[in-house]
């Protein structure tokens, strides 16, 4: 969607301030109603602003320059205040009227649309994107030093210095090879964000659908075709009063959860019937629920109490669920029949078995049949969504994708079951799994290829990058060193022996809101030794959401999340801390657990999956670049000697990584 107002500088200079006023007001949705008239205001003070400054600039100079007002960013759900494509120079300005201060969190956030811009519009690629935080009262104007990027670092102006600002950019970035920016051209330019789960759950909660949200053409049709074809099973279940289960599978990072979401909270889902999404992953919950408070809350000018109580309905913790709907002793809850009518399960090979059930829960049914069973319930119709990932299992007691196939053959027959191809005969994207060994000859089982997303939407700048994590996992060295060339080219992947060197790594990567943290594996227990407890209970929700001075925040760079922390979430840039849980050698991967005082090895296959799947879902955490550290190990600590680590740090290298040894 284009900007408010766009024109060249000098019909903006000489245009009505009314006629303005008016094309910018025309766009102003009816949620501005109580604030139209203080946004007028401050519309009318910042065309005053630049309306002074540009007039004593040389028209000659600027006569090919294009302002625009109120310019979106889909994927932060704001708008730019004011950009001025100076020729080849795109300069972001936002302004704080009255401000006396260049507060920190401002200066982040006119970077972080720059760095939207960047890497998200398409007119903006490659060009040199220069943010201005305009606080018209602070202290005076001083240049910056140089930013090796195409977004530099940001200018702190106040209104007098706004010139000397503005001119200096000009001389220091304009390259008269390069062609000048046509203003029509990028303000309709493609802009296609890839939100994050977080972001994206915040914009389809605030009403925005699933092609809006996402940056590829290809994942947005594929989401959509997936949404269709499963809205389309949905009615026609309810109309033949008939009960079923989808089971939707893709590959990693393709939005399996965005899908799911974007289903259960479609507004045309099934005509006020309720459904309801859950997951079994508590700190995914967590997470998305705190960050639906701090959102609604911010924008609905209600307490964070009152947020938090309004937004548990969008996502539930399966565990809580079935307390409320089956309990430890089903035969009292016989008669309950739940409000929700559609059901999504998120990551459901992940379902827990009737041992594992027993032993946290007291339940001694698995979690497919407790679920088919609530929802069995519904006197008329009723579907599940069971959403399939592959490669995930990294907790005991995880049944897998055939607990939910021998519990519909054993005892619920009577549910049609609709599956993608992926399921009949297995997958990498689904680890291998079948739904059913035998298809069953009594059960109705529907094909649809629309029940697959395959294509990966989550790392926009390295599609490949679960591709190459399966390789390396794999030991396919050579083939996983062919995918690390030719196609990571603009992922940045690299691995130290020193820790210091990949946090000044992280750091000189947050810039704007960009998020960064330390990751490590649950069983690298000997992380301890170099301040990293995988043990200590983490406050997930602050890890992942609070701002970069907390303490307690992922971009203090100092409390590592494990793998299951960071599951079905992601950062932009992370450090993998290795451990000496899994290592490497001539004979491949080699598997350990650490009890007492002394590591152990693990021989059980079961386990040594797990292990190898706790790594797979670290170094597929970061959208934006990955360090690896491996220690150098220490031959007087029995416990961390450097042959645990060297001979991982070797094959690494042998893969295609390039190490850094300094930053």
């Amino acid at each position: 969607m284009p900007a408010y107002y766009s024109d060249f500088v000098l019909n903006f200079l000489k245009e009505d301030m009314d006629a303005i006023i008016g094309k910018l007001s025309k766009r102003i949705g009816a949620e501005y109603d109580q604030t139209r008239g203080r946004l007028i205001e401050s519309w009318k003070n910042q065309i005053i602003i630049l309306r002074e400054t540009l007039g004593k600039m040389d028209r000659g100079e600027i006569s090919s320059w294009y302002i625009l007002y109120e310019f979106p960013i889909p994927r932060r759900g704001k708008r730019i205040d004011i950009v001025v494509l100076a020729r080849d120079i795109i300069i972001v300005i936002e302004l704080k009227d009255g401000g006396s201060v260049y507060h920190k969190a401002d200066r982040d956030q006119v970077e972080d649309y720059c760095l939207d811009l960047r890497d998200f519009h398409e007119p903006s690629y490659k060009r040199v994107i220069v943010p201005i935080l305009l606080a018209t009262d602070a202290q005076d104007y001083v240049p910056v030093p140089d930013e090796n990027d195409y977004v530099k670092l940001v200018h702190c102006t106040n209104r007098d210095c706004l010139q000397q600002a503005l001119e200096s950019i000009y001389q220091k970035y304009r390259c008269p090879e390069l062609k000048d920016i046509d203003g029509v051209y990028w303000n309709n330019g493609n802009y296609q964000p890839t939100p994050t789960i977080i972001e994206a759950a915040q914009s389809l909660y605030a009403g925005q659908n699933v092609r809006e949200i996402t940056r590829s053409h290809a994942g947005a049709e594929n989401l959509t075709k997936t949404t269709n074809a499963v809205l389309e099973a949905i009615r026609q279940a309810k109309q033949a009063n008939k009960k079923l289960i989808c089971f939707i599978t893709g590959v990693p990072g393709s939005g399996k959860t965005l899908a799911g979401l974007n289903i259960v909270h479609n507004h045309d889902l099934h005509d006020g019937d309720l459904g309801v999404f859950l997951s079994g992953n508590g700190p995914l919950v967590k997470v998305l629920q705190e960050a639906l408070a701090r959102d609604n809350a911010n924008q609905n000018k209600v307490t964070l109490k009152e947020a938090r109580r309004k937004v548990t309905t969008f996502v539930h913790n399966v565990h809580l669920f079935i307390d409320d709907n089956f309990g430890e002793h089903p035969e009292q809850y016989q008669d309950k029949i739940p409000a929700d009518k559609v059901l999504i399960f998120d990551e459901a090979q992940r379902a827990w078995d009737a041992k594992q059930s027993k032993k946290k829960w007291n339940r001694n049914y698995a979690e497919a049949e407790m679920l088919l069973t609530i929802m069995d319930r519904h006197p008329g119709w009723a579907v599940i969504i069971a959403l399939i990932g592959g490669g995930q299992e990294i907790n005991s007691g995880e049944a897998g994708l055939e607990q939910w196939g021998k519990t519909i053959k054993e005892k619920f027959r009577h549910w049609q079951v609709m599956v993608s191809p992926k399921l009949q005969k297995g997958d990498h994207s689904t680890g291998g799994m079948v739904l059913f060994k035998k298809k069953p000859d009594d059960v109705t089982i529907i094909e649809s290829e629309l029940l697959h997303l395959d294509v990966a939407i989550r790392s926009y700048k390295a599609e490949s990058l679960s591709k190459y994590v399966g390789l390396l996992l794999d030991v396919e060295c050579d083939l996983a060193r062919e995918v690390y060339e030719t196609k990571l080219n603009d992922y940045p992947f690299f691995m130290t022996r020193s820790l210091e060197n990949a946090k000044r790594w992280l750091v000189k990567k947050q810039r704007g809101l960009r998020r960064s943290g330390i990751t490590a594996s649950s069983g690298a227990r000997r992380l301890r030794a170099y301040g990293l407890d995988v043990q200590f209970e983490l406050e997930v929700p602050k890890w992942f959401l609070n701002a970069s001075s907390d303490v307690r925040s992922s971009c203090f760079l100092e409390l590592p999340a494990t793998e299951f922390g960071v599951q079905g979430l992601e950062l932009d840039f992370t450090c993998v801390c290795w451990g000496g849980d899994f290592r490497f050698d001539d004979n491949g991967w080699q598997y350990r657990i650490f009890k007492g005082t002394k590591w152990q090895n693990v021989n059980d296959d079961v386990i040594q999956q797990y292990i190898k799947n706790k790594y797979r879902v670290l170094l597929t955490r970061a959208r934006e670049g990955i360090v690896i550290w491996v220690p150098e190990g220490d031959y007087k600590d029995d416990t961390r000697l450097p042959e645990f680590y060297n001979g991982v740090a070797e094959y690494l290298k042998k893969c295609g990584i390039r190490e850094i040894t300094s930053v």
